[in-house]
């Protein structure tokens, strides 16, 4: 009986073979011309590019394409170099001009790690592991810094820029869910922004009627968030937020919330009205409300653009210019890097989405070149130095606007090298320094 099995098996596998050879031209496979990381059918292109996952789609309405980008005018396409290119006199003078740069800042790093206790029971949970954990402590200190700021409430949009799978949006989420709010969303918005798609999202536990959380994936760089259709009926003052928004995406956001072109000003101004008509609805014609706050948890220098920089006035009155900038950006991975052996690989860069997770921050930039007259230390400072300059920047870019920025280390360095959180509130709001903060231990 087996010998008639295996008989049967291996006539039908001859038959099959010679079939599929006299088929091989139809059936060749191809990569796909729309994405190269996948193969088709050479007889079945046509039909599938009518249903690739990578073909264009239609763009959404809050798609305007470079609305954040910053200007192209000038010398913002430079070139890149690497400082390996770079001559040991080259490297010297650009450290010059960064220790010139940076004499007499005045926008000092803090230290204040705090917490919220709405993560806290996860925090204590034994089941996470090591890199949860970490995650965990540093959403839990960013919800602690929006409390300190007074911008953890309900009333508000937050938009999380760079949201991956969304976990800082559903904490927030999570701190303001009360009994008497489970079945009402009027009064509280999440909208998370990232441009590609994202596996193990926490969208499908906000289904519910009690919360509006919604996911619009588009680059930031194109996103205007006046025709976002949610701010359509709703004006709730916004809060931008964001767990390491990684390089340029920082600057790109800042930009969406705080200047985008013919922005709510340029809108006809209201008649004055007699003291008995009623007051006109705050923030008339489309649109969201005024912002209120940003708190973003910085990382990857390395990746930013001049075209982009939020700071480029503040860089150009130091005499710096988008050369300047652009060896200062791939000397910033030396604070976090400085130290890594220089004949270990760096991690690959992941540039589809625009975040970075603390497992794949800055690759080592061009160490060998400057092994002759830095040290290791002094690698590990100047890296530092270049990421508070480029911050700077973007605080005196926040100041130009209106708000009071401030720079804080919001977690300990064992937790992530890049433990910059960057804060800000309009200045007529802006709270005291003198209001105690509670540290976490």
């Amino acid at each position: 009986m087996n010998k008639l099995i295996i008989n049967f098996l291996l006539t039908t596998s001859c038959f099959l073979f010679q079939e599929e050879g006299t088929n091989s031209s139809s059936r060749r496979r191809i990569v796909c011309p729309l994405d190269p990381k996948h193969t088709v059918s050479e007889d079945k292109l046509d039909k599938h590019l009518k249903k690739c996952n990578s073909r264009e789609k239609p763009k959404p309405v809050y798609y305007v394409e470079n609305i954040n980008a910053g200007s192209a005018d000038g010398d913002e396409m430079l070139q890149q170099v690497c400082l390996s290119e770079h001559s040991r006199t080259q490297l010297e003078s650009l450290v010059d001009k960064l220790k010139t740069a940076a004499t007499g800042l005045q926008c000092d790093v803090e230290d204040s790690v705090l917490s919220h206790p709405v993560l806290q029971e996860e925090l204590n949970n034994p089941k996470n592991g090591d890199s949860a954990h970490k995650h965990l402590k540093q959403q839990s200190s960013i919800l602690g810094h929006l409390e300190a700021l007074r911008l953890l409430g309900r009333g508000r949009s937050y938009v999380e820029f760079g949201a991956g799978r969304g976990k800082l949006s559903h904490w927030i989420h999570e701190a303001l869910k009360t009994p008497e709010h489970l079945k009402t969303c009027d009064d509280l918005q999440l909208l998370l922004v990232e441009r590609c798609s994202t596996r193990f999202k926490v969208d499908g536990k906000h289904q519910d009627a009690g919360v509006e959380f919604e996911r619009l994936q588009v680059d930031i760089q194109h996103l205007d968030l006046r025709k976002v259709p949610q701010f359509k009926h709703k004006k709730l003052p916004l809060v931008g937020v964001g767990k390491h928004l990684c390089g340029a995406a920082t600057d790109l956001a800042l930009r969406c919330l705080l200047e985008t072109p013919e922005a709510r000003e340029t809108e006809p101004p209201q008649k004055r009205l007699k003291p008995s008509e009623p007051a006109a609805e705050e923030h008339p014609g489309p649109g969201p409300g005024p912002v209120q706050g940003v708190a973003v948890a910085l990382c990857c220098h390395h990746r930013c653009e001049w075209r982009h920089y939020v700071g480029q006035q503040f860089f150009l009155h130091r005499g710096l210019g988008a050369a300047e900038f652009s060896a200062f950006c791939r000397m910033s991975s030396w604070a976090t890097c400085g130290l890594r052996p220089t004949n270990q690989d760096p991690p690959a860069e992941d540039l589809s989405n625009q975040r970075g997770d603390d497992d794949e921050h800055e690759p080592a930039e061009d160490t060998d070149a400057v092994n002759g007259f830095l040290s290791a230390d002094e690698r590990q400072q100047v890296g530092r130095l270049c990421k508070l300059l480029i911050d700077c920047g973007r605080l005196h870019f926040l100041q130009s606007k209106g708000f009071n920025g401030k720079l804080t280390r919001y977690v300990s360095s064992d937790v992530t090298l890049e433990n910059v959180l960057l804060t800000a509130v309009p200045a007529s709001t802006s709270v005291p320094t003198s209001v105690p903060l509670s540290v976490s231990s």
